[in-house]
């Protein structure tokens, strides 16, 4: 440092001045000079120094040249390597070849196969409900029942006609054997005993028609209980307790749980791509896990007339324990196609107007761009062609600031 100015040259206004060492023969140090030199803002060289000969302004001078300088000494004198590119976090997505096409998303429900809708055999006012929509009842329990009054009314009158036939065919049956004996024994004349005879018939015949009436009173009386004829589970009720309801009116719709199905509405202008062996991917909306796939068991050959849609039911091949009956559900309808590659749009990198994308090396953590071709857009993503394999990794955000061979940080994205 002592011998870094040795030799420069200074133009000072008024004189030409040379930093060199003590040998150069300078005048000695002013006052000034030496203050300025015992307030540390020049070095010392033995009691004189730069400050001391050539003033304050050319010190000045002095330093900023050397601040100058010292730059390109430092860089000159650091044997350090450059340091290594960072390493980039990145969002990645597998490959996974798509080979169906999903043609639509549509909601529906799970239901019952066979559904009974139940009603009274005969009239009456509703007296009573005793389960209630979603009960599980087994067959021969009850469910609701009419006002008994008029029922048990028409049973005593019934069985009061049936005892006066009784009565009648009784009588009827002793005349005709008071005939008949003194017809045997020559006094009666066969006249009265053919009469005799006829009216016995008669009251038998009457008599058996009262009671047949008595017993259909008695069943009517029965007919005014409802009860499910088999195990099921109570699904909508269409009359409550004190209506007035007709002989086989709707009044409850009961649904077997063991055969469950998919049914939904299907646009009608959907229905014609049914006849290539679609496939039905059906799962419940609040688990979207719980999945299972379906074939058509029936559609609706009429639409509808508001909606133009037409309904179709799916028997499914697995039926998971979490579809209960009215479980909402997504059916998904979809075709075989060939293999195609979906990434997210960011995933593709335009440079020099060739498609590329960065593939991720998961051992050395390093990417390695590759070119692709893209096949159709779709909303956020794309449809790629070039060598990617099922299972390779795509950078699919932060493509912009990869190089070649570049250590990634890896995090996992969204899969498209």
């Amino acid at each position: 440092m002592r011998g870094i100015w040795k030799g420069v040259k200074f133009h000072v206004p008024g004189q030409t001045l040379f930093a060199g060492n003590r040998s150069a023969g300078r005048p000695a140090p002013t006052e000034t000079a030496r203050g300025f030199c015992r307030s540390g803002l020049a070095r010392e060289c033995g009691g004189k120094c730069a400050a001391s000969i050539y003033g304050k302004s050319t010190i000045s001078a002095i330093r900023l040249a050397f601040l100058l300088l010292l730059p390109f000494a430092i860089t000159a004198c650091s044997d350090d390597p450059p340091p290594e590119p960072p390493i980039r976090p990145v969002l990645y997505v597998e490959v996974k070849p798509q080979q169906q096409e999903t043609i639509g998303r549509f909601a529906g429900s799970i239901q019952a196969r066979y559904e009974t809708t139940l009603g009274f055999r005969v009239g009456g006012r509703i007296a009573e409900r005793r389960v209630d929509v979603g009960a599980k009842v087994s067959a021969g329990d009850e469910l609701a029942s009419l006002d008994p009054t008029d029922q048990q009314n028409a049973l005593r009158a019934s069985q009061g006609d049936a005892a006066r036939s009784q009565a009648q065919f009784l009588n009827a049956e002793a005349d005709a054997k008071r005939q008949q004996q003194l017809f045997d024994r020559g006094v009666g004349a066969k006249a009265q005993l053919d009469q005799a005879i006829t009216q016995l018939s008669s009251a038998r015949a009457a008599r058996d028609q009262a009671d047949a009436a008595a017993r259909q009173a008695a069943d009517r009386v029965g007919y005014g209980t409802l009860h499910a004829d088999h195990d099921s589970v109570v699904n909508a009720w269409h009359v409550e307790v004190g209506q007035v309801v007709g002989a086989g009116q709707d009044v409850v719709t009961l649904a077997r749980p063991d055969v469950r199905e998919a049914v939904f509405d299907l646009p009608a202008y959907l229905v014609d791509k049914l006849r290539h062996e679609p496939e039905f991917t059906i799962e419940s909306q609040l688990e979207p896990e719980v999945r299972t796939t379906g074939h058509i068991r029936e559609v609706e050959p009429q639409a509808d007339p508001a909606t133009r849609t037409q309904r179709v039911r799916l028997t499914l091949d697995q039926t998971p324990e979490q579809f209960y009956l009215g479980t909402a559900i997504t059916v998904m309808l979809s075709r075989p196609i060939d293999a195609r590659t979906w990434l997210p749009s960011s995933a593709v990198q335009d440079q020099d107007g060739k498609l590329r994308v960065w593939v991720v090396d998961p051992e050395a953590k390093t990417v390695q761009p590759r070119d692709v071709e893209v096949l159709a857009r779709e909303g956020d993503r794309v449809s790629v062609n070039g060598s990617l394999k099922p299972g390779e990794r795509v950078v699919s955000a932060g493509v912009n600031f990869l190089k070649p061979g570049q250590k990634v940080r890896m995090d996992e994205g969204v899969q498209p």
